[in-house]
């Protein structure tokens, strides 16, 4: 999750970063026939007492003392008083709806006082202030002072077969060891139905797992994931970084997983299985200012819809109808968002494109036609000129249908796939898609966000009006991968989608942070995953945005 901090204009005076571990216990049991499967938002109180979402955790199924492995990054201010409130959920929807979600219990309390104390530990209230039951909540905090992370890839052999109709299905998690005990600092994926897994690569910050000192000790202990909540244990092994490293510098390195109770049971016992350590890479983690600063271009498309379920915009009810004070709410995302990102565009020259509109002269109904009408052209002079281009624009069309995004979403991707063929950290692509209704072609546009999320390339969507927008939270993978429709994976979460009527009595601000609150850490994540540093000057380099491709 991307830091954020309370006010945009104050990044300057940001005293340091601060991580939050979130854990509970003893949560409300909400399910009838299995457990509560727990997730953990955190609120932020900005100076206008409006509360915004600024992070939240991953889900954990079946499970009422769950210990989170995704913590949550926000900038400190040590001079002012930033208001926080965790809510904790219970998730039973695919898409991980707040809305369709059990309430568990709330927690408000300062980022100060989670500072001070280091490790907080409080009661869970209902919302009427009175006791969540006898569940708690925990949050730790450790000052970000180190950049850099452990680059691992790991496998096993010979595990322990745990299941009766199968074999196991195995993952780890990686401990630190802190003052008060161990402490989670990473959870793998899930290896379905085999005693041999290989996890994905993955990257551990080396503050969280050993706070800097390769000398420390680490533990990792491997367990077989049931559906219940109860994962069997399968093994553990301690070591440290340092003797990690040693062991991966010619070789992969061998650890036996060792069960202490099994041990002691049976006879002639030697493991529980062998945990392969490929590799373990110490690589400096480069920040978005690193990249922005080095001179990375970002490159911010806008996508309007112009179907019919907006309604005719002759009449007040539309969402593209103009009132006489020059306002509707895709203009309003247009300004909220585009005032920001503007910043970060040496040229701030913004190709914008329509979609799903009969255009003339033929009348054909287009998904992707720039709404200043040329083609070879399709730029606009800053955020002014995007809104004046879509002004012009809206009398000339006719909104039709159907909501494609797939189309748009292909058609940024091309620019960012040149770009990364030039293996530099010198352009990224920010697609942002203001609409007001529910995709008509899914598969398509989950198969494009899969290809895209190998690209230096992210993808905003604002949902304006009252709609249905739970297949645009599906899209959104912060609690789960996307697949395409083949069952590939994406890369990466790249979509970040806000409902716009969230917001619409909030400062506008307020909709900007939380439209581009994932953006700085999609930018760094991405060209370090690719393993490209910033560029050494801020010498312009080509500008691929000074052409577009062939429209379809």
């Amino acid at each position: 999750m991307a830091a954020v901090g309370v006010q945009q204009t104050r990044v300057a005076d940001c005293v340091t970063k601060v991580s939050l571990s979130i854990s509970c216990d003893h949560l409300l049991d909400m399910d009838a026939f299995s457990k509560s499967d727990p997730l953990c938002v955190l609120f932020m109180n900005s100076s206008e007492n409006h509360w915004f979402e600024v992070g939240r955790t991953e889900k954990i199924e079946n499970c009422l003392s769950p210990k989170f492995s995704k913590p949550i990054v926000l900038d400190y201010y040590f001079e002012m008083v930033q208001k926080l409130r965790f809510e904790v959920h219970d998730i039973d929807t695919e898409n991980c709806s707040l809305q369709e979600a059990d309430f568990l219990g709330q927690l408000e309390c300062t980022l100060g006082q989670i500072v001070s104390s280091r490790k907080l530990t409080k009661p869970l209230v209902k919302k009427d202030k009175m006791p969540a039951g006898k569940g708690t909540i925990t949050i730790c905090a450790e000052e970000m002072t180190d950049n850099r992370v452990v680059a691992f890839e790991v496998a096993a052999r010979k595990l322990d077969k745990k299941d009766f109709f199968g074999k196991s299905d195995p993952f780890l998690e990686f401990y630190k060891q802190t003052e008060t005990g161990w402490q989670l600092a990473h959870r793998t994926e899930v290896v379905k139905n085999n005693l041999n897994p290989v996890w994905r690569p993955f990257q551990i910050p080396i503050q969280s797992l050993c706070a800097g000192d390769v000398e420390k000790p680490i533990k990792i202990d491997c367990y077989d994931h049931n559906n219940s909540g109860d994962h069997d244990f399968i093994g553990t092994f301690q070591s440290s970084l340092s003797q990690i490293q040693q062991a991966t510098e010619t070789f992969a390195a061998e650890f036996e997983c060792i069960n202490s109770k099994k041990k002691e049971k049976k006879k002639g016992y030697k493991n529980s299985g062998i945990i392969i350590i490929k590799k373990s890479k110490i690589v400096r983690q480069y920040t978005f200012l690193d990249y922005i600063m080095g001179g990375c271009q970002i490159n911010f498309t806008i996508a309007i819809d112009f179907t019919g379920s907006n309604g005719d915009p002759k009449f007040p009810q539309s969402l593209h109808y103009i009132n006489p004070q020059g306002y509707n709410e895709y203009l309003a995302a247009i300004w909220a968002v585009g005032n920001v990102i503007q910043d970060y565009d040496s040229d701030k020259m913004f190709p914008a494109f329509g979609f799903g509109a009969q255009i003339p002269p033929a009348w054909q109904v287009s998904h992707e036609f720039p709404i200043n009408f040329n083609p070879s052209n399709p730029f606009c002079a800053g955020v002014e000129g995007v809104v004046a281009a879509y002004q012009q624009c809206l009398p000339q069309v006719k909104l039709y249908g159907p909501t494609n995004f797939s189309p748009i979403i292909n058609h940024v991707a091309h620019f960012g796939r040149q770009a990364l063929q030039q293996q530099t950290a010198s352009q990224y692509f920010v697609l942002l898609i203001i609409t007001d209704g529910v995709i008509t072609d899914m598969d398509e546009t989950r198969n494009a966000i899969v290809n895209a999320s190998r690209l230096p390339m992210s993808i905003i969507i604002v949902g304006v009006g009252g709609a249905d927008f739970s297949a645009m939270e599906f899209l959104d993978g912060d609690d789960g991968v996307l697949r395409s429709t083949t069952g590939e994976n994406a890369m990466r979460d790249i979509v970040q989608f806000v409902p716009f009527r969230k917001f619409q009595n909030c400062p506008k601000e307020l909709l900007a942070q939380s439209v581009l609150a994932e953006i700085p850490d999609q930018v760094s994540g991405f060209f370090n995953t690719m393993n490209l540093k910033p560029l050494e000057s801020c010498t312009p380099t080509s500008d691929l945005s000074a052409s577009a491709p062939p429209l379809l």
